[in-house]
């Protein structure tokens, strides 16, 4: 049964979605404490626009508790319980991801679920094993809520390569008609280990296995058909496959040098950025294979002793409404694209999205296709360790 269907018939049947207008009178006048990473400026910018925002509209404040790791908050909340302070915590919402939500959720210190309380959660993809129900393939079951995604896309130069593949299969027939012109960063690198995962989503056997621990046999088993593509692609690479840019921007700058036609990036507006600071040539273009591409989204989670947990939910919503996720997608803003899902917005939300400042290397967020769930972590570790074993010696 798909997810969605139930979780509308629980939405309709909750007596807080019943009662949002009761949650939003509760909220007012409540301040925030949304403890959140604090090391990107325009994050940060944004955040003070929330605020203003749901200051304006709720009688909400948030105020941006600024971290450099994720974990300070983590144990804050941990310690908090351990002295019994159940009641009157000091952290209200928390943007949260993977192993600190996992460790938050074991340890009983999360509140919820609250996802089904906020109407504008209807908006999301929430099938059974979407992006926006898990978190590094772990389900959230409501006790997260999303606001922003990542997403991996590939660059191509429109003019000397006008026809990428469409597939991760197709690579190989492409290479093979332009020996040399492709790459990939070194695989012990976020996106050189990103390319191989998109690779393996795509050819593995049993895509359900993936979102499983790995295990001996599995690993063998899924990434039959990974290194059979691989060792086909390997020889048409750049250098012959012997040497490897090091990350994404040195691999930017061998399409900017025109040694390669093709690159890879975990941010869909930084070839449009680049392009705005002279790095790329204009005629960069994104693309994504057809069946779309790995992505993270960043969740946000309100302690189990939040002492404004109205409050939190609000500005939870708020980040979900239609014209803060297109706000927050606006290159000129933050650039962060949108965890909406395309088909369930109407025409005023779909219109705000369409308003957004453009360029031809920006893609829109149908563009982008489907967001495809990460591969439990453990995967990745085996990967990079068996490439390393397999091509560095």
């Amino acid at each position: 049964m798909r997810y969605l269907t139930a979780f509308l018939l629980s939405a309709l049947a909750s007596p807080a979605f019943a009662d949002w207008d009761q949650t939003l009178e509760e909220a007012k006048g409540q301040t925030v404490y949304f403890n959140a990473w604090g090391g990107d400026p325009r994050t940060n910018a944004f955040l003070d626009w929330v605020s203003q925002q749901t200051q304006d509209r709720f009688g909400v404040t948030v105020d941006h508790v600024k971290l450099t790791d994720t974990a300070e908050a983590v144990a804050r909340v941990g310690a908090e319980k351990a002295a019994g302070e159940d009641d009157n915590g000091a952290i209200d919402l928390i943007w949260i991801n993977g192993p600190n939500f996992v460790a938050m959720q074991d340890a009983g210190l999360l509140f919820g679920p609250f996802l089904q309380n906020l109407p504008n959660a209807q908006l999301l993809d929430l099938t059974d094993g979407s992006a926006a129900t898990t978190d590094f393939t772990v389900p959230t079951r409501g006790y997260e809520s999303p606001w922003r995604l990542a997403k991996f896309v590939f660059a191509h130069h429109g003019t000397r390569a006008p026809n990428p593949p469409q597939t991760m299969a197709g690579f190989v027939e492409w290479a093979q008609a332009h020996p040399g012109r492709m790459t990939h960063p070194n695989v012990q690198n976020f996106i050189g280990a990103t390319f191989l995962k998109q690779a393996l989503v795509e050819l593995a056997p049993d895509q359900e296995a993936l979102s499983q621990p790995v295990t001996d046999a599995a690993f063998a088993t899924q990434t039959a058909p990974l290194w059979a593509w691989y060792d086909a692609l390997r020889p048409n690479l750049w250098r012959g496959g012997r040497s490897y840019p090091e990350n994404e921007s040195a691999q930017a700058q061998l399409l900017a040098d025109a040694q390669v036609d093709i690159a890879m990036f975990f941010d869909p507006a930084a070839p449009a950025s680049l392009i705005e600071q002279g790095v790329l040539p204009e005629e960069t273009r994104v693309f994504t294979p057809n069946g779309g591409t790995i992505g993270n989204i960043s969740f946000v989670a309100i302690p189990y002793n939040a002492q404004h947990q109205a409050g939190a939910q609000v500005v939870a919503n708020f980040l979900l409404a239609p014209t803060t996720q297109a706000h927050m997608q606006d290159i000129t803003v933050l650039g962060s694209y949108s965890v909406l899902d395309p088909t369930r917005l109407d025409g005023h939300a779909q219109a705000a999205f369409q308003a957004l400042p453009t360029a031809p290397a920006l893609p829109t967020l149908a563009d982008l296709g489907r967001t495809l769930p990460e591969p439990h972590p453990s995967w990745m570790t085996a990967l990079t360790q068996t490439w390393s074993a397999r091509y560095t010696q």
